[in-house]
């Protein structure tokens, strides 16, 4: 029925007053309002005053899961290794062979230490190590993500990080057999049932029980993202993730049911959520608004996503594939899908993209699950200066120095004249006590 079609925007970049058109589309505030700012920084000083105490206290609020004491709070190995055997033979195959493809993606972005010697014996490098214990929080509640235990731990795992603690929320007291599953696969070391923004308080300070660690990974809601902010600094942090992204660039070519449901992969994640498709065919555009018109009613989360379509997503004309191109440079998406006959020729124009999924038959769900490469990607235009998670993420650099008596009295000369012109006298005699007289 007429009535019931997406009301979804439609754009022309020819527009004189695209530009603001598009930047009103893209905006997007991801800070917290005062009351959630305020609540947050509460909570995270109680914990850091109360510790686990205040931990028990706040779960029993916040997720109605009430206990004894923290060690309740623990999930035993023997509980992890229970939900690993209680999942469907399919389901554990499925976490299995993600698992593996992850893995083996993640494999290829190892670094090695490295260091040269120069002319005079002075010895430069850079010296490559893990961080030794990383927080990964994962949510619960109204969905469960087995998914992003996988493409948090294994890069960390790659990586060689000692210890991984996970935190997920049990609300009532019920966790889900498939995250504590992937826990088992991906290699967790320990995971406590806390959620929220005391639990990113917990990994930043530590408490009685649970570990002060050195990075936390792993998406979250409002109060997670909030206090993430609150802790950096702290500890190291992946990222400040907004809503979730695809941008679908499309020659016409493709089915439009094919790419109205690449549209709905993004929109059913929550409301916020944002879906933009670029053609220079007006024909396509229409046949995949009808297309989303009618396959809107067979999709579970249709609410979510309409309200998703219709606040935050567009449909949008554009002259030739080149001025796609340069929208995609600006819009940096998240996920971007390159539905065209020739990707790889567009992919050279491509600057500022999370995830690039090219080809007709590369959707991007494909790559959320068990392509391979990370899903934790750059959202809200961050693109421009930010990338994917990776093995990189868990390690850390240390600059290598060895001067030679030769080395260190040549440099000793240039550091000399550089530290008296910044009047650090001290810095200077110490580099002029290893010059050589001649």
């Amino acid at each position: 029925m007429k009535m019931n079609n997406l009301d979804i925007k439609r754009l022309n970049s020819s527009d004189t007053d695209f530009s603001q058109q598009l930047e009103q589309l893209l905006a997007w505030e991801s800070v917290s309002d005062h009351a959630v700012h305020g609540a947050v920084v509460d909570i995270i000083e109680r914990v850091r005053r109360q510790g686990d105490q205040a931990l028990v206290e706040l779960t029993a609020t916040f997720d109605r899961y009430s206990v004894d004491s923290f060690s309740e709070l623990a999930v035993s190995a023997e509980r992890i290794a229970q939900a690993l055997a209680n999942i469907d033979a399919d389901k554990r195959q499925a976490l299995e062979k993600a698992a593996e493809r992850v893995r083996s993606y993640h494999q290829h972005q190892q670094q090695d230490s490295w260091q040269y010697t120069e002319a005079d014996g002075t010895v430069l490098g850079q010296k490559i190590s893990p961080l030794d214990r990383v927080g990964l929080y994962v949510p619960g509640g109204k969905a469960s993500y087995p998914s992003s235990v996988l493409m948090n731990a294994i890069p960390a795992k790659v990586a060689g990080v000692q210890e991984i603690i996970m935190v997920v929320p049990s609300p009532d007291g019920e966790l889900n057999d498939m995250v504590l599953a992937a826990a088992a696969i991906a290699g967790v070391d320990t995971v406590f049932t806390i959620g929220g923004a005391q639990a990113i308080a917990a990994l930043a300070y530590g408490t009685e029980t649970v570990p002060k660690v050195d990075k936390i990974v792993g998406p979250g809601n409002i109060y997670v993202a909030t206090a993430k902010r609150q802790v950096f600094g702290q500890v190291g942090l992946d990222m400040i993730a907004g809503p979730s992204e695809i941008l679908v660039v499309c020659d016409g070519k493709t089915d439009p049911d094919w790419i109205a449901m690449d549209l709905f992969s993004q929109a059913e994640h929550d409301e916020d959520a944002q879906a933009i498709l670029l053609s220079d065919s007006v024909e396509f555009l229409d046949a995949v608004q009808q297309s989303m018109d009618k396959l809107l009613p067979t999709m579970e989360r249709s609410d979510i996503i309409r309200a998703a379509i219709e606040d935050r997503s567009a449909l949008i004309l554009v002259p030739s594939m080149q001025a796609a191109t340069e929208i995609t440079n600006i819009i940096a998406p998240e996920h971007l899908e390159l539905s065209v006959e020739d990707p790889e020729a567009m992919l050279a124009e491509i600057r500022h993209a999370g995830a690039i999924f090219m080809g007709r038959y590369t959707a991007e769900a494909l790559g959320d699950y068990c392509a391979g490469p990370n899903h934790v990607l750059p959202t809200s235009g961050t693109a421009r200066f930010s990338s994917p998670l990776g093995v990189y993420d868990f390690q850390k650099r240390s600059s290598l120095i060895m001067c030679s008596a030769q080395g260190a009295s040549e440099l000793g000369k240039t550091a000399s004249v550089l530290a008296r012109g910044e009047s650090l006298t001290a810095h200077a005699r110490s580099a002029e006590y290893r010059i050589k007289l001649q």
